[in-house]
């Protein structure tokens, strides 16, 4: 016997951030986005990182086992295998205007 499960995942829409370059400011950013995760103060600005999705790696194991003359197999799967993260750093001058983004990944 096999047993399958699929879980559905969440699609927001695509955010064209080249177009907000010179107009998006850091507060719009954490109205939208909620607070940053990680921010770091430079000498043209900051650069602040929002955590945008999380997964978790699968995990898979094999068990053969015997208990007097019966035997068995097993298979399983989990889900404590590696977390992956999706970070947006975004960039902005000292007047608060987003000045560069990068694509989401970790």
């Amino acid at each position: 016997m096999v047993l399958m499960s699929f879980t559905a995942c969440k699609t927001t829409p695509k955010i064209d951030w080249a177009s907000r370059i010179g107009v998006f400011t850091f507060d719009q950013a954490v109205t939208e986005l909620g607070p940053p995760d990680k921010m770091t103060t430079i000498s043209t600005g900051r650069v602040a990182d929002w955590v945008t999705g999380r997964n978790r790696g699968p995990t898979f194991s094999l068990g053969v086992g015997s208990y007097g003359s019966g035997g068995g197999v097993g298979v399983g799967t989990g889900t404590g295998g590696n977390i992956t993260e999706k970070v947006l750093p975004l960039t902005f001058n000292e007047e608060d205007k987003l000045v560069a983004w990068e694509n989401p990944t970790r």
